[in-house]
């Protein structure tokens, strides 16, 4: 598909993969249940691998990277899909679906003064109060009343999370400082596929090798995480990006989490208390605020980057 999608096939396009993106966390939360999270990240990138693979070539997009692009692939495959993906997949065995997705999409929020201090870019009055605002979200979060601080558990999952958040946020500021030679469209497979290769050498050294009890649920939930919430939404968004602007996607996007959120609580019948949904506000205010274009500052291909590919797992 070389040409925009008419606008609302873009909308409906785009509905999905927000969809896929909010489903996914608590399909990963199922199979951390069943897996070690080494192994269940290695499979569901190889899952993904192979869908990319497959993708790549019906639309006669499969290249051999080029030299520019590895470091690119190597930073997104090590920070990104092993690193984000394997800390979210620990975290997510000890905590519950929904604050770790609050926690997960904090990963604007230490952009933003990364950008500033590595990429020298300008830290506005808005960036200033977004970061502010989903600060206090955090700090909502974690308050005692919220999170019991005796509780060892809750809190190494909780840590867990913003530590692969902040994996995320490296990644991102690398990506943009990146001069891309093909597109990341292009190059997606080759990531999955150097990270399937990574997580699987550390969960054989770790974990030895896997003893699953495979059954149906387990399957459709591999498959689910690897074709649809990584390889299709990828390819969905590449799609959508093309075809609508980047405040729209922007905004969209942060319904990700609210599904997310929601579909935990339906689901698995995890409980959405006053303050996860007060810390939520604030930190999708706190992302909107801070990175979303208003008024006549027009988008930047990194700011639509950063805006569509947070919702990722």
């Amino acid at each position: 598909m070389n040409h925009p999608l008419s606008r609302l096939t873009a909308m409906m396009l785009f509905a999905v993969v927000v969809v896929c993106w909010g489903l996914n966390w608590a399909v990963t939360k199922t199979i951390v249940q069943s897996v070690s999270p080494l192994w269940a990240t290695a499979i569901r990138t190889a899952v993904a691998s192979a869908a990319l693979l497959v993708l790549l070539l019906a639309r006669r997009q499969f290249i051999i990277p080029r030299r520019g692009d590895v470091p690119v692939v190597c930073a997104i495959a090590l920070l990104h899909m092993v690193a984000f993906s394997a800390l979210v997949a620990f975290g997510l065995r000890l905590v519950p679906v929904g604050r770790s997705i609050v926690l997960g999409y904090t990963t604007p929020l230490w952009v933003v003064p990364g950008a500033w201090l590595f990429l020298k870019e300008p830290m506005t009055r808005s960036r200033l109060a977004g970061t502010a605002c989903g600060l206090l979200g955090l700090i909502v979060l974690f308050n005692p009343v919220a999170l019991d601080w005796n509780d060892r558990t809750a809190l190494t999952g909780s840590l867990w999370i913003l530590l692969a958040a902040l994996c995320w946020a490296a990644n991102i500021l690398y990506v943009r400082a990146h001069r891309w030679l093909s597109t990341p469209f292009q190059l997606a497979f080759w990531q999955t596929l150097l990270a399937t290769l990574v997580l699987s050498v550390m969960a054989l050294l770790c974990d030895g090798v896997p003893q699953i009890a495979w059954s149906p649920r387990l399957a459709v939930s591999f498959l689910y995480g690897g074709i649809f919430g990584t390889a299709l939404a990828y390819w969905a968004m590449a799609v959508v990006n093309r075809s609508l602007p980047a405040t729209t996607t922007s905004l969209g996007i942060l319904a990700t989490p609210v599904l997310g959120v929601v579909s935990s609580a339906v689901a698995l019948g995890e409980r959405i208390d006053a303050s996860l949904v007060i810390a939520m506000v604030l930190i999708l205010a706190g992302i909107a605020i801070g990175t979303i274009p208003f008024g006549k500052r027009e988008a930047s291909e990194p700011e639509q980057a950063l805006s569509t590919r947070v919702a990722r797992t």
